[in-house]
């Protein structure tokens, strides 16, 4: 974790939160962009991000290459949902290091699935996304999304050194254009990119957090449907 600062580090809770109101917006109603479906669920809460994270993502669109596209896998995340993921993967890790202390195990499991509490996708301020060709086929970039550190020997890991130049160019032209919008990037997830959370506040030096958690709209559930 050297050079790396975690979701579960207590500079990113103690960030302070001033929630602008944007509203979540759709990004189905918005044709320019791909939507994946693989983190689909019954009520749309993939597809949808803060109105100003969907303006800023398009101009990051923008920026790139031609002949290349961004394709969104998922944004906002539904506390309860949130919670069970962090759960989840925090009681793997207990059984594959029953030595390791409950601090641990949370900056572990932190490196790949946030804290509730602090976490960018709640916040609606968070895209997981990936590059792909004009005609939606993805272009590689050294690991699956949602790869997990423990399958991909870290290379999930943005700056990873185990990744060919192909890769790591295409993590490069992401880079430049994300930037460029004024998104930041959490570095053990090359995919994962955000705006307005706690963790952007601090990595920005902003004196707030524009986002904090929200509800989905319209009296929808706050997790997943069941399967």
């Amino acid at each position: 974790m050297t050079d790396i600062i975690v979701l579960s580090d207590p500079r990113v809770a103690a960030v302070p939160l001033d929630d602008c109101a944007e509203p979540l917006v759709d990004i189905r109603d918005t044709p320019q962009l791909l939507l994946d479906g693989r983190k689909a669920d019954g009520f749309g809460a993939y597809a949808r991000t803060r109105s100003g994270v969907l303006d800023r993502l398009l101009r990051a669109q923008r920026a790139l290459p031609s002949g290349t596209r961004f394709l969104v896998v998922e944004a906002y995340r539904p506390p309860g949902l949130q919670r069970e993921h962090f759960e989840a993967y925090s009681a793997a890790l207990r059984a594959a290091h029953p030595e390791a202390s409950l601090a641990r195990i949370r900056e572990l499991a932190s490196a790949y699935i946030s804290p509730p509490e602090v976490a960018p996708h709640v916040s609606g301020g968070a895209i997981d996304l990936t590059l792909c060709a004009e005609d939606g086929t993805e272009l590689p970039l050294g690991t699956e999304v949602n790869a997990t550190p423990e399958e991909s020997d870290n290379a999930c890991r943005t700056n990873a050194p185990n990744i060919d130049a192909t890769a790591r160019a295409h993590r490069e032209v992401m880079r430049r254009a994300l930037t460029s919008a004024g998104f930041v990037n959490y570095p053990t997830e090359w995919w994962h990119w955000s705006y307005g959370d706690r963790y952007w506040a601090l990595l920005s030096g902003q004196r707030a957090a524009r986002y904090g958690p929200v509800e989905l709209p319209d009296g929808t559930e706050n997790s997943a449907p069941p399967a």
